[in-house]
């Protein structure tokens, strides 16, 4: 048995209280969580790492399970009495007030084959709002972390969205060009990319850092789930930007996301078909 595993057979029952956590400590915490897990998964960033498929067909790594099972340990010694979500591993504690959603590699199928843009993501909720969030880009040495009120910081410095208010002069990005799980969505990003200054595919949460960090002003994925999405909306918020799913409601729950500079938010919504943020 594990560290990790023992901790949650001692931890306590669904639904005990949260010990206390104000939003500075919960800004520290997510961004060690972050860091501890993405260097731990950089240790195995290598040639010719086994992989595994899941039952989606998706990628996953003896790295992705590390890495989580790291930051599960982590999580329990400091916060025992709170939830757990994590991609490879699942769900603890799931009547918990406070929870945390890990996924200990956003960009697996990068991270197999030796692209760097790949990231770890840590982000902390009560109920269904969240509280803080981190991603760390182990093999850039890049870290980013954010918490309600407390403002966003790029390697420790504060950081911002850019204020390019003219799609001609934009930067657009999304993780898969072809929007393969929702191919409705194919020619909002078509046309969003053809009013652009530059389109790429720098996707996954790479995009979202970008986005946060005033290099790029739009990111979009016409498909997420919530261990993708509840890290990096407050870090896309707290850097002054506007994050939603592509029916306008501001959730860190997944299923989609648009995240923009303040500045082109309406612009680019309207571009993409999608509905007004609200």
């Amino acid at each position: 048995m594990t560290r990790g595993e023992d901790a949650m057979r001692d931890s306590p029952a669904p639904g005990a209280p949260a010990p206390p956590a104000d939003a500075a400590s919960l800004l520290e915490a997510v961004a060690e969580v972050a860091r501890l897990a993405g260097d731990a998964a950089r240790a195995r960033f290598r040639p010719g790492i086994t992989v595994d498929f899941k039952a989606d067909g998706s990628p996953v790594t003896e790295a992705d399970r590390e890495a989580e099972r790291l930051a599960r340990q982590w999580i329990e010694a400091h916060f025992p009495s709170d939830g757990i979500l994590g991609e490879e591993f699942g769900e603890t504690r799931p009547g918990a007030t406070r929870r945390w959603i890990v996924d200990p590699i956003d960009g697996t199928k990068s991270f197999v084959h030796g692209v760097p843009l790949w990231g770890t993501l840590v982000g902390v909720m009560e109920g269904d709002r969240v509280l803080a969030g981190a991603a760390h880009f182990a093999a850039l040495g890049e870290s980013i972390a954010a918490a309600r009120g407390q403002g966003c910081f790029w390697n420790g410095a504060r950081c911002s969205v850019s204020d390019v208010d003219t799609m001609a002069r934009a930067t657009v990005v999304t993780t898969d060009e072809r929007f393969r799980g929702s191919p409705d969505r194919r020619p909002g990003w078509q046309r969003l990319a053809g009013h652009a200054a530059i389109a790429r595919s720098w996707g996954d949460c790479y995009g979202y850092l970008l986005v946060a960090t005033a290099r790029a002003e739009v990111m979009v994925d016409g498909v997420l789930s919530a261990w993708d999405a509840a890290a990096v909306m407050p870090i896309v918020e707290e850097a002054g930007g506007v994050f939603t799913d592509w029916s306008g409601a501001a959730t860190p729950l997944g299923g989609s996301a648009i995240a923009t500079n303040r500045a082109l938010a309406a612009e680019a919504r309207t571009l993409l078909g999608a509905a007004a943020a609200r």
